[in-house]
This record gives structure tokens, C-alpha cells and sequence, in this order.
């Protein structure tokens, strides 16, 4: 997802400290292209998956529509009707055809028949597709008293003679496609990873195509480079980043016997900060797996590794989601600001609202809004109370921070000092859910492996406020914050919402 990068403003006044963010800002790395959407490689996939699927969304519904017919055709006949013409028997269901056409695409959809052609359900997946939608069908059809007992025996010969032809359709459709695609020389180019012993015994695994597209094995790289066999060495692990630049690289593919957790990290990240898919070959570690989806291999299961990012259209999904709520939050919302905002104006002097810069997507700084909830001048005060903090790692958290004014502390404890973020979230700099943005004090203490959060848009509540807040380590933290990236959807922005609530009414690690 891409953030809006923000003018330089004042320095921070409420005990958010003053040090300054390292310059992270990684110039190769295409997850911090802006406007990630936008760019050439995820337009021309989408491109590619939306031709894809309206080709088979097509093919499933002509196969439907003339399996219908030809059922209505062998009933007739069977009654001993003469043939009837295409216009006076396609009138007998043009009522039911939108309503089973819809039906159709849906269970399809679910059944998995649209994924992309090396992960797509098979014959077996049709035959159970279209005997869900016949049964879809009837039930709805006697719900609703459209249906006489005595014309059920069409639908077994429809569902028979559709399942034949969808199923020829898909498969020419495969055989064409694939065809085509090594007919304009589309290759999966290959790069193999992993320990000396074990690489030969995964080309060999591999085959020469999968999903119907031809490997064109670039060579090899080790953690030595003493690899023997009939692909080429290019080079160490160290080499890699310097290899995947150099060449057209599509697929980096791991054998993972052997490798440490570290080792496999590395070769992931160098891999996607250059838009280079990673498969890995079991055995997996159990913390990757939790990011991988299964890709179905001819010789071998591999597993792909998901880079920690939202674009397509997950990002327009949650974006769409983010402004719809923020504007009617702002909307319902405004009587409870103006009385938070006088509460504040009696309490103390001092403005109404605390600007305080914070580190977000791309590790830019950004403005974050929120209620001033301490007194005038508290960052002055910081420095003498580092040796207060109750907080692990780089957060600076003191359960009776005696600058925190007394609506402060109200404000506070209910969480209702954040509300200003909507703000932030209009303006593409935050997410309603997603990895709380640290202070510049605290980024500037982060270990490398942490700043992983800042590939997507920092949220107004995440995991942290529902999984115990303040009350939990620093690296714990950051792990949720990796579920989240790499376990996103729409459902459980949802959920994480609706769970702040009560999170925050139990005061769980609040402070």
C-alpha cells in the first residue's frame, strides 16, 4: 500500500523524543515503489488473472447453458416431440438461467475452479461444483413453488451433460492455453537454492513444466560453491541479491533441507525486495509456513512464500474499507470530538491537539493527530524520566507518567486520545487496523529484522491493543504485527475492530 509523504513540521512536544530516523528508505525494493498498485508488474498480472477468469467464467456458462438445452432437447424427444427450435425451448428456462448462472460462478469461485491455472481444482472439483448448484437450484426452486415433482427427472441428464462439456471446454482451454504460452516462449525462469547435497535431488524432482509451463533452470546457488551436477553454479547464498539483478529472475526455488531459519529468511527477503516468487521445497519451518500457500508440484509439493505486503486488490479492498468508515466516524463522531476537545481546553493550557511525528510506511515520517493528553512541555521532561521506563525494548511506557494531565488519563485509558487518527487514515498515511507507528525515539532502536513492519500502512489498532497491550515484550509484539501482515483480510480488520472495544474497556496493558 502506498502512504503520502508529509513536509517536515515542528519537533514533537509531548514525550515522544527528538532522535533522529536512520534513512531505511530502500530505493530497490519494489514493495516501496509508490503507488505499488499502479506499477507495471502487479497491472500486468492482474491484466492477465482477469483475462483468465472471464475466459473461464465464460467457458463454465456456455457448457451450463447447452447442457440445459440438450437436456430439454432428450426430453422432448423422449416424450416424442419432434425437435423444437432454439428459441421456443430456450423460452421454457430463460426465468431460471441468470439465477443459475449466479449461483454457478459463486460455487465455482469457492470450489477454487478460477485460481490460477497451477493451483486450480480439477475434473473431480467440477463434477462436485455443479451437483451443489442442481442442488442449490431445486431446493430454491420448490421454496419458492416453481417446481413440479414430475420434471425432476431432467435435472440428473442436465447436470450429466453439463459436467461433459464443462469439463471438455476447461480441458481444451488448458491444452490451448499452454500451447500458446510455449509457442510465445513463456518460461518459468528458475533459479535453485539450498545445500549442495540436496539441490540435484530437486531439479531431478522438479520435471521440465508445471501448471503446463516449461522451467528454464538458470542454475544454482549454495551455501559453498561447490555444487556438482548438471545445472550450473552462479554463485553463494552471498551472491544472490547481485545474481537476481543481474538476471531475469522469476522464481527463486529453496530446497529447505538443511537451511537455518536465518538462512531462509535472508534468501526470501533478497528475493522479494526484487519481485521474485519464492517456493519452497519441503521440509518447511513452522514459522514460514504460517505465510504459505500450497502450490502443487509434479514431482514435488512446493509451498510459496508470500512477501509481507497488500496490493491488488487487497489493497483497494482495505482502502475502500478504511475511507468508507473514517468518513462516518468523523461524521458521527463530531459531538464527542467538540466535547473532548472543551474538556481539554478547561483542564490545561495548551493546544487541543498533539501532533506527533511518527514512522510509517516506507520508514517516512508522518504527522500523527491525537488529543493532548499530558501537559505543555512534557518532552523537556522525558530525559529525566528514561530511568522510569516499564516498558520492554524501544518503548518508553510509565504506568503513573506524571505528566499526563487528569483528562489525560482518562482520555487514555479509554483510548479515545487515538480518535484523531481518522484523520490520518483519510489522508492514506495510516489503516484503521494494521502495526501501531512508533516514535521517532523508538524506531531509532529497532533491530533490523523488526523494521519489517513498515511494508504496509500503520493502524490506529492492531493485534497489540487485543492481544494485552503494553503488558507483552517488544519482540512479541513485532511477531503479531508479521501474523498480521502475512495473515490479512478483510474479515480480520473486522474482527480486530470489533475486539478493540472490549480490550479497551478492560484496560488491558493500557497505560
Amino acid at each position: 500500500m502506498s502512504g503520502l509523504e508529509t513536509k517536515p513540521v515542528p519537533a514533537p512536544t509531548e514525550g515522544s523524543g527528538s532522535a533522529a530516523v536512520p534513512s531505511r528508505l530502500e530505493t530497490r525494493d519494489i514493495r516501496f515503489a509508490h503507488l505499488y498498485l499502479l506499477a507495471r508488474s502487479p497491472v500486468r498480472s492482474f491484466v492477465r488473472r482477469l483475462a483468465s477468469i472471464s475466459t473461464l467464467v465464460l467457458i463454465d456458462l456456455a457448457g451450463l447453458a447447452f447442457g440445459i438445452y440438450a437436456a430439454l432437447v432428450l426430453r422432448d424427444l423422449y416424450r416424442g416431440n419432434s425437435p423444437p427450435l432454439w428459441g421456443v425451448l430456450w423460452r421454457q428456462v430463460t426465468d431460471w438461467l441468470p439465477f443459475i448462472a449466479v449461483v454457478a460462478v459463486l460455487v465455482f469461485w469457492e470450489a477454487g475452479l478460477y485460481a490460477p491455472r497451477e493451483r486450480r481444482a480439477g475434473f473431480g472439483r467440477v463434477v462436485s461444483a455443479l451437483t451443489a448448484v442442481l442442488v442449490i437450484t431445486v431446493a430454491f426452486g420448490v421454496g419458492v413453488g416453481k417446481l413440479e415433482f414430475r420434471t425432476f427427472g431432467f435435472f440428473p441428464t442436465a447436470l450429466v451433460l453439463s459436467i461433459v462439456l464443462i469439463g471438455l471446454l476447461r480441458a481444451s482451454y488448458d491444452a490451448i492455453s499452454a500451447d500458446l504460452l510455449r509457442a510465445s516462449g513463456v518460461r518459468r525462469r528458475v533459479v535453485l537454492a539450498g545445500r549442495r547435497n540436496t539441490l540435484e535431488e530437486l531439479h531431478a524432482a522438479l520435471g521440465s513444466r508445471r501448471g503446463g509451463i516449461d522451467y528454464d533452470f538458470l542454475g544454482v546457488v549454495s551455501s559453498s560453491n561447490e555444487v556438482s551436477g548438471s545445472l550450473p553454479v552462479l554463485g553463494s547464498f552471498a551472491d544472490l541479491p547481485r545474481l537476481l539483478d543481474s538476471n531475469a529472475v522469476g522464481e527463486l526455488i529453496v530446497a529447505d533441507q538443511g537451511l537455518s531459519e536465518e538462512e531462509l529468511m535472508d534468501l526470501a527477503e533478497a528475493a522479494h525486495r526484487r519481485g521474485v516468487k519464492v517456493r519452497v521445497a519441503p521440509k518447511t519451518t513452522e514459522l514460514l509456513l504460517q505465510r504459505a500457500e500450497y502450490i502443487p508440484g509434479q514431482g514435488v509439493p512446493l509451498f510459496e512464500l508470500r512477501p509481507p505486503i497488500l496490493a491488488g486488490a487487497d489493497w483497494l479492498v482495505k482502502r475502500s474499507f478504511d475511507l468508507v468508515t473514517s468518513v462516518t466516524a468523523v461524521v458521527l463522531g463530531l459531538p464527542l470530538w467538540l466535547a473532548i476537545a472543551a474538556a481539554i481546553k478547561v483542564s490545561s493550557s495548551g493546544p487541543v491537539f498533539y501532533r506527533d511525528r511518527r514512522v510509517g510506511l516506507r520508514h517516512r515520517e508522518f504527522t500523527m493527530l491525537k488529543f493532548r493528553t499530558m501537559i505543555a512541555g512534557a518532552d523537556e521532561q522525558q530525559a529525566g524520566l528514561e530511568a522510569s521506563n516499564e516498558a520492554d525494548g524501544p518503548l518508553f511506557k510509565i504506568r503513573d507518567d506524571p505528566r499526563v494531565t487528569t483528562v489525560g488519563a482518562l482520555l487514555r485509558r479509554l483510548s479515545l486520545d487515538e480518535i484523531p487518527q481518522v484523520l490520518n487514515v483519510l489522508r492514506g498515511e495510516m489503516s484503521l487496523v494494521g502495526p501501531r507507528p512508533l516514535r521517532i525515539r523508538d524506531y531509532s532502536q529497532l533491530e533490523e529484522w523488526h523494521r519489517k513492519r513498515d511494508l504496509v500502512l500503520p493502524g490506529m489498532t492492531g493485534l497489540w491493543q487485543i492481544s494485552g497491550r503494553s503488558s507483552l515484550g517488544f519482540d512479541d509484539l513485532v511477531r503479531l504485527d508479521f501474523y498480521y501482515i502475512e495473515n490479512w483480510s478483510l474479515w480480520l480488520d473486522i474482527s480486530i475492530l470489533a475486539k478493540t472495544v472490549p480490550a479497551v474497556l478492560a484496560r488491558r496493558g493500557a497505560y
